[in-house]
């Protein structure tokens, strides 16, 4: 526990800074935030939103859009441009309640000036001056006036029908200098009066003007609602004030006055928990909802409602509103319906940026309210989710600051996605079958930073500890596999263990002789001349570099790290060291060194491997028959003339290299035959030539094990004019057929050579 205090400390004041984030904490007018979280916060929101919305469209709701096909001109079918006259709009109420039978309609506008398209206003004008004493226009005036009179004519046909009209409320700046709030025709009455809410420290949104409808208009429609949506802080629309404060009174929205109007017009009840257990706020207001009738619609701090979105525009019915004046709606697309009137044209800037679309008609989302509000399906937000997120924030941070420090990386990984799919698993459910939003980007942030702090902190420590890999192991195996070591040290062990493996000896031929010609300097170049390279061959193959013995190699593969592919890397290795040193032969001959010929021993089998030595010196080797076999057979690759030969298990472990068998023999040390082979390469890239040779020694090598010597002579004699100068057919089996022929090996002859030297 002492060597993670620092660990625990650094969690914990990381932890502290996210409760003073969601409990407020702050000093008069500060208050202490992490606007990211805020940011992330929305963005989980949205994302939430986006994962449960229902995505079907809502038959109960008309949207009565006046779209560029309404606003075109009237030899183009449509009404032209808007605000049209207030007799079309009389007409447009007419065809809606008489023609199609709505239920209700609300307006998405405002009718705040008056209509003077009719030419009344100059008729009128003209009567009080020029036409004053004309008797005969003063009495045509007095009879055309009702039916020139639009706005009267618009009010008349309001009258005792349900309709809700809208208005918006706007801020001024008077106090800082600027233009004071516009105030604009007659607003409804509030449906909470002032002092409703005194003693209650609540945030509600408080306006300094209005843009609402000509008074006639007001008194003649049966409710009112506005319209003021205020956007979050990052532009997007996600919540609308469900009462907006005005002169000390509280004014409803459209969406709740529509809602209102439909069950009757109950009064607006304000809503209070009677528990408070999880509140930690001293701004906590209790206003948690308001109950209109029989439906609750939640608030938040500022009593705004979330939007319930139900998918992207067109969750609802549009119909133009210049069909609907020329009946070309069918009456059962209207018939019992809400009809809200709004406009999706562009031009008239009812658009707005969503959590479901970046451009989405405001109409629409009076058409979420209206519906959620319906169906009690709106989502909650009560001020007490403050005290929720605190002890969530509280409890998974403390036990994760405590815990992680003692884990290793796998089970700190395990245990915080445990966690952190528990966070979400439960906020989803919440969020979609409680409709209750608890803050979620605070928690997952939480775990998330507390898991990277470990894991940075782990690494700077834990430094030291792979540059101690990287020094028993560098000289070894390749930076690349140091590297994987040291990110998973886990995946290996020094300790002795047997595994199946491949090991490899080398040794220059004739080194004796080459080192008399050379002096100690010469010699000492010539060694790292070809040693280098041959050792960045081994380890570009993954092998392990296990000891130079003077001018021998000795590598496996297999370990410190698994590799399945140890005897095909094995073999690739012994092939490309041959090739190197073809490459080599023109440098070493300009400097008047001797060619370096070698002769390469591979093995696989099990083998152990680990820290092996005494207790004052130890290596990292391996030990084994399967060892002791392949040197033994780098030792014979002279007697047969073969740059490579193989043992059975490393041929038998890689398919698709193209091998000859060379014979059976029995090594110095060992009474059991083995059978050895040489590769070529692999099956494809082997050429004719070499392939035929093949052939010919496997026909030569079933006639000499079957003791048919005149004709493995024979064989022999055909091999030396296809390969000429090769001592494994003019020399090493003619001596052994010419002495076997005169001494037999009898019937129980298993065709095995037996070494008496290493």
């Amino acid at each position: 526990m002492k060597k993670n205090i620092v660990r625990i400390g650094l969690g914990l004041a990381l932890l502290l800074a996210f409760l003073g984030h969601a409990a407020k904490w702050g000093f008069g007018s500060w208050t202490f935030e992490l606007p990211l979280v805020n940011r992330l916060e929305a963005i989980v929101y949205d994302t939430r939103l986006a994962l449960t919305m229902p995505r079907t469209v809502d038959p109960r709701i008309v949207i009565l859009d006046i779209d560029e096909k309404s606003l075109a001109e009237k030899d183009k079918g449509g009404e032209g441009r808007w605000p049209w006259p207030r007799d079309r709009m009389a007409l447009l109420l007419d065809k809606l309640f008489d023609h199609y039978q709505i239920a209700i309609v609300g307006f998405d506008v405002v009718f705040a000036e008056r209509d003077e398209s009719s030419g009344l206003k100059v008729l009128q004008q003209l009567a009080q001056k020029e036409m004053k004493d004309v008797a005969g226009f003063q009495s045509t005036l007095k009879q055309l006036q009702p039916q020139l009179d639009y706005d009267e004519i618009f009010a008349n046909h309001m009258r005792n029908r349900a309709i809700v009209l809208g208005y918006t409320f706007n801020y001024g700046s008077a106090e800082s200098g600027g233009a004071p709030a516009t105030v604009i025709g007659q607003l409804p009455q509030p449906v909470l009066p002032s002092g409703t809410f005194t003693g209650k420290n609540i945030g509600f949104f408080k306006f300094d003007g209005h843009t609402a409808n000509l008074p006639e208009f007001q008194k003649a429609a049966a409710s009112a609602g506005h319209f003021s949506i205020e956007p979050d802080a990052d532009g997007i629309l996600r919540r609308v004030p469900m009462l907006a404060e005005y002169k000390g009174a509280y004014y409803e929205p459209l969406s709740l006055a529509m809602v209102r109007m439909l069950i009757g017009m109950p009064n607006v009840v304000p809503g209070y928990p009677s528990d408070k257990a999880l509140i930690l706020s001293k701004n906590y207001s209790g206003l948690e909802w308001l109950e209109v009738g029989k439906i609750k619609v939640p608030v938040d701090e500022a009593v705004t409602t979330l939007i319930p979105y139900r998918g992207k525009q067109k969750s609802f019915q549009y119909v133009s509103a210049v069909d609907v004046l020329n009946e070309r709606v069918a009456v059962d697309d209207l018939k019992s319906k809400i009809v809200l009137v709004g406009t999706t044209a562009p031009g008239l800037l009812d658009l707005r940026a969503t959590p479901v679309e970046a451009v989405y008609p405001g109409v629409e989302v009076h058409a979420n309210l209206i519906s959620g509000m319906i169906d009690r399906n709106i989502k909650q937000k009560p001020p007490y989710v403050i005290g929720a997120e605190f002890l969530s924030l509280l409890v998974a941070g403390l036990a994760m600051a405590l815990l992680l420090p003692l884990l290793n990386p796998l089970k700190s990984l395990l245990v915080t996605l445990a966690v952190l799919m528990t966070v979400l698993f439960t906020n989803l459910l919440v969020f979609h079958v409680g409709n209750l939003v608890l803050p979620l980007a605070s928690g997952l942030m939480l775990i998330s930073l507390l898991f990277a702090l470990n894991m940075t902190y782990g690494y700077f420590v834990e430094t030291r500890g792979k540059r101690q890999i990287t020094g028993l192991f560098g000289q070894y195996v390749p930076p690349e596999l140091v590297d994987e070591m040291a990110r998973n040290p886990e995946s290996f062990s020094m300790e002795g263990e047997s595994r199946e493996m491949t090991v490899l000896f080398t040794d220059v031929r004739g080194f004796t002789t080459i080192s008399e010609g050379l002096d100690p300097k010469q010699l000492s170049q010539l060694m790292n001349e070809f040693l280098t390279p041959l050792t960045e061959v081994i380890y570009k193959h993954r092998g392990t570099v296990d000891k130079f013995m003077g001018d021998c190699i000795m590598a496996f593969w297999g370990a410190p790290l698994a590799d399945p592919a140890h005897a095909r890397n094995g073999i690739m290795a012994g092939l490309e060291m041959h090739q190197i040193l073809k490459k080599l032969k023109p440098e070493f001959q300009a400097r008047g060194w001797p060619e370096i010929r070698i002769g390469v021993g591979l093995n696989t089998g099990r083998m152990s491997v680990g820290n092996m030595g005494s207790k004052l010196r130890t290596a990292y080797t391996v030990m084994g028959d399967a060892v002791n076999l392949a040197s033994r057979l780098e030792g014979i690759t002279k007697e047969y003339g073969a740059d490579i030969i193989v043992g059975e298990g490393t041929k038998d472990a890689v398919p698709d290299v193209v091998f000859r068998e060379l014979d059976r023999v029995r090594v110095k040390g060992k009474d059991e035959a083995v059978a050895i082979f040489e590769p070529f390469g692999m099956q494809g890239q082997v050429d004719k030539a070499k392939l035929e040779e093949i052939k010919l020694y496997t026909q030569f090598l079933r006639l000499y094990r079957a003791q048919d010597w005149d004709q493995a002579e024979l064989q022999l004699f055909n091999l030396q004019k296809q390969v000429p100068g090769n001592p494994l057919y003019s020399h090493t089996f003619v001596e052994r057929i010419t002495y076997l022929r005169a001494n037999p090996p009898g019937k129980g002859w298993d065709g095995a050579f037996t070494f008496t030297t290493k």
